[in-house]
């Protein structure tokens, strides 16, 4: 298996992770990509980066895949009056990575970072390992290891 910048950067601080490959698999969505490795779709996430209206300064928010921003309560969490998804061009000129591929970990500068508070839950999360295709399984507490985060009820609330 290939090894991407963010499992570097995790054995660099002794942090243990499990690697998984789905690159042949033909899986696009985040859902799709839990069910190649068998996971619950509550356990995979996906990273999202935004800007705020005002402040202009840029957040990242890690939610599960089956789920969707609230960009209200997103903004709420980081202080900001309004923030707007980073247009996708924007992406890997602010971040290095690719749309499909963004990891909370190893970006160009360290942005204020919020999981959505039900990672907490769970022993093992799941994130881009920074390629798509690439994913690496790890203990939410050891991500504070390498980069600064808050936990924050960041979706938008299903009907029923």
């Amino acid at each position: 298996m290939e090894k991407t910048n963010v499992m570097r950067l995790l054995e660099q601080k002794k942090i243990a992770y499990t690697p998984h490959c789905y690159a042949d698999t033909g899986a696009l969505s985040g859902v799709e990509v839990a069910s190649v490795l068998g996971q619950n779709p509550e356990t995979v996430f996906k990273t999202l980066v935004t800007y705020g209206s005002k402040s202009k300064g840029y957040f990242v928010f890690v939610i599960p895949v089956a789920e969707e921003l609230d960009l209200k309560k997103a903004a709420k969490s980081v202080g900001e009056k309004a923030i707007e998804m980073l247009p996708q061009k924007q992406l890997l000129p602010l971040t290095g990575y690719i749309h499909g591929g963004c990891s909370p970990i190893g970006m160009k500068k360290q942005f204020v970072t919020t999981f959505h508070e039900t990672a907490a839950r769970y022993e093992h999360i799941f994130f881009s390992a920074g390629k798509v295709g690439y994913q690496v399984e790890v203990h939410l507490e050891d991500i504070s290891k390498l980069i600064r985060y808050s936990l924050a009820d960041l979706v938008v609330e299903r009907e029923g």
